[in-house]
């Protein structure tokens, strides 16, 4: 059963960073793609970026921030994402996801599976 974990969201001042941390099980992990997405209630979801575990390949959506990087520690089973110079309309609840590719158009139609989520709040 793949199973995503989120984790590192919380309530931060606007100009500060968070690492959010996707533990990833259940699955082999460098057979897969992980992706970060963002979803604020009654807006559309946002892919923000993924990651290819097989070669490191990374990947950003058209909406994603140029302050935001992925990366990932196969050893650990876990993808990060780094957000700096957070701004209040980066709000939002992030979600963790996994697919068994990177496909095009991966950050409109999405991934496989997702985690619950955490939740980015960003105070002016």
């Amino acid at each position: 059963e793949v199973q995503l974990v989120e984790s590192g969201g919380g309530l931060v001042q606007a100009g500060g960073s968070l690492r959010l941390s996707c533990a990833a099980s259940g699955f082999t992990f460098e057979d897969y793609a992980i992706g970060w997405f963002r979803q604020v209630p009654g807006r559309k979801r946002e892919g923000l970026a993924c990651i290819d575990s097989r070669d490191g390949t990374t990947y950003y959506g058209d909406s994603a921030p140029d302050r935001f990087t992925i990366s990932s520690d196969n050893a650990k089973n876990t993808v990060y994402l780094q957000m700096d110079s957070l701004k209040p309309e980066d709000t939002a609840v992030y979600y963790c996801a996994a697919d068994r590719a990177v496909v095009a158009g991966w950050d409109d139609i999405g991934m496989e599976w997702y985690g619950s989520g955490t939740l980015v709040t960003v105070s002016s």
